[in-house]
């Protein structure tokens, strides 16, 4: 008779590499202490990764590379979805998210309404930065976006070239998005929502 060790395993290996592991996708099925035991030994043994406290990795390995970690935004979430947090992308993270920039930050800032922490993950870091609630209230994740990528541009130093670039990216939003999230936003980003939201109802 299999150990729930090797029943989780099992199941983990029916996934694909490079999948995020969380305790919670067993803890109903075996049990929280059990499941944190075998996940445990399971990194302990070399089959997984563990990106941080209750984050593992079902890691895909290159000869030269070694471990392949998934994206920044990919852990963050999966950390969110296990606190029951939400978060967004703010700075050079939200820039590249939208096109804007090809730089890939190593430190990978996101407001939430969780807890503040950072996290290493291999030479990078995730930093959770507490936020009001307003911050985080935004309906449309592009919209959300957008808001976040033109604060770090700054409104004097925005060129008319990036604002079309992002208004691209706005028409694949909601126009009911859109309108609810240019009102928690700096008047001079509202503006730029507002001229949008005048090409869908001309």
């Amino acid at each position: 008779m299999k150990s729930i060790k090797e029943k989780i395993k099992d199941e983990i290996k029916a996934g694909n590499r490079g999948k995020i592991v969380l305790p919670l996708d067993f803890g109903i099925k075996y049990g929280v202490e059990n499941t944190k035991k075998s996940l445990l030994r399971l990194t302990n043994e070399g089959f997984l990764e563990r990106l941080a406290r209750g984050i593992y990795l079902y890691p895909e390995r290159d000869e030269l590379l070694g471990v392949l970690y998934p994206d920044i935004e990919t852990i963050a979430e999966e950390i969110a979805l296990r606190d029951n947090a939400r978060i967004i992308p703010t700075g050079i993270q939200a820039l590249n998210l939208l096109g804007l920039s090809t730089q890939v930050p190593l430190n990978a800032v996101f407001l939430t309404d969780g807890s503040p922490r950072t996290i290493n993950i291999g030479k990078r870091k995730i930093k959770f930065k507490k936020a009001s609630p307003k911050n985080l209230a935004a309906k449309g994740r592009l919209s959300g976006l957008a808001i976040q990528a033109l604060k770090e541009i700054g409104k004097e130093k925005v060129s008319q070239d990036e604002i079309i670039k992002i208004k691209e990216q706005l028409k694949k939003e909601e126009p009911e998005n859109l309108y609810h999230d240019m009102k928690l936003a700096p008047s001079w980003i509202a503006d730029i929502f507002g001229d949008l939201l005048q090409y869908y109802y001309e």
